[in-house]
């Protein structure tokens, strides 16, 4: 289930929670709020990108704590260990 970011509609007055941000969990297709959870004050559902952890590094550290070996291709036919 994908992780929805609202913020308080802009000129409302709203709780500390909204005025800040928040996070919901919703299901697919399901609708967006209108309305904070906690004091009702007008709220709008915010674009922002997916998460997804690309960072080489902890791929490598995950791969070497498996066991698995890194090679490094140097030409044709010829690899340098790395670890």
């Amino acid at each position: 289930m994908p992780i929805r970011e609202y913020m308080l509609r802009e000129g409302s007055s709203g709780c500390d929670y909204c005025r800040a941000g928040f996070e919901q969990i919703e299901k697919m297709g399901q609708e967006p709020l209108t309305s904070c959870p906690r004091c009702g004050a007008p709220v709008n559902r915010c674009i922002s990108p997916p998460s997804i952890n690309t960072a080489q590094t902890n791929l490598d550290d995950r791969a070497r704590s498996a066991g698995f070996k890194k090679y490094k291709r140097l030409g044709h036919g010829e690899y340098e260990k790395q670890y």
